[in-house]
């Protein structure tokens, strides 16, 4: 069996392609599951009554939905792959129910609250121009802020109006760019940007920091949490209420789904379906306020 999971492991990293955190976390759900059974039960041999049990064991020790739903997800995965591989002959997993997780609907700005926010960058100090940058391409690309952090000079297509993106697990996307955000990079990189001693290896990055190095996830949302704070903006926003916020817009103007998912790197429609249930939701607040009959 350990040389079943090696296989498995170089199966989602290489063929399934995805993040070294993912591969982690599935690696170390088949490892809670082997302490579950303790000796009683070798992994191949595993019932759907043993996992039921396990599954109950994570109840108990009041772990939340969305990761016992996260760890099913992983087991299923695994023993899909032995049964591909012909190592068991049946899969255990394929009865195992998942808990029901209520769908979190994230925080939406409006557009008057994303000027405010940008409004309250002050473009005279060393980091104005590449911080407004930031938000702009943020919101007007809809990027994950890891897509911001290693979004490099050579990925730039500003005369085709594109970016070419690396998002999880590694694929690629082009993704369309507005003016405004064009613009935004364009007076950073031939400003600012120019004034900075660049570090070795670093040189193809759009954003560093002052030692001209890439800039870190952590440095993104402290900027935007200032920001947030200076416009009065009293929602709970992240980098990603940016991406949210870009989704939600396109949806609320017409947007088709499909294009919606390309944009956004969704693998799956039904993650970018949600923007829909947020639609909704807006829709429903427009009646509230202002039907005669609410």
């Amino acid at each position: 069996m350990e040389s079943c999971i090696l296989l498995y492991k170089q199966y989602i990293k290489l063929e399934r392609s995805l993040s070294p955190k993912t591969v982690e976390a599935y690696l170390h759900d088949i490892e809670k599951l082997n302490d579950f059974l303790a000796g009683r039960k070798k992994l191949e041999e595993v019932q759907l009554e043993d996992l039921q049990d396990f599954m109950a064991s994570l109840y108990d020790d009041k772990m939340s939905a969305r990761s016992q739903a996260r760890i099913i997800s992983g087991l299923k995965s695994f023993y899909h792959f032995l049964l591909f591989e012909h190592h068991i002959t049946h899969d255990p997993t394929e009865l195992l129910d998942a808990p029901k997780i209520g769908r979190h609907l994230p925080e939406v700005l409006s557009l008057p609250e994303i000027e405010a926010i940008i409004n309250t960058i002050d473009l005279s100090t060393t980091e104005g121009h590449r911080n407004k940058a930031i938000i702009e391409v943020m919101y007007g690309c809809g990027l994950r802020v890891s897509e911001v952090v290693n979004l490099r000079l050579s990925n730039l297509y500003f005369r085709d109006n594109y970016i070419r993106i690396i998002g999880k697990g590694d694929k690629e996307r082009l993704v369309p760019i507005g003016q405004t955000a064009q613009h935004a990079i364009t007076l950073y990189v031939e400003g600012q940007r120019q004034q900075l001693k660049i570090k070795k290896g670093e040189e193809d990055f759009v954003f560093l920091n002052r030692r001209g190095a890439r800039l870190t996830r952590e440095m993104i949302f402290m900027m935007i949490k200032k920001a947030a704070e200076e416009a009065g903006v009293t929602k709970t926003i992240s980098p990603h209420t940016f991406r949210h916020s870009f989704a939600t817009h396109l949806v609320e103007g017409g947007a088709d789904l499909r294009a919606v998912q390309e944009m956004l790197g969704h693998e799956s429609i039904t993650t970018t379906e949600i923007y829909t249930h947020l639609d909704r939701e807006y829709i429903k607040s427009v009646i509230a306020e202002f039907h005669p009959r609410k």
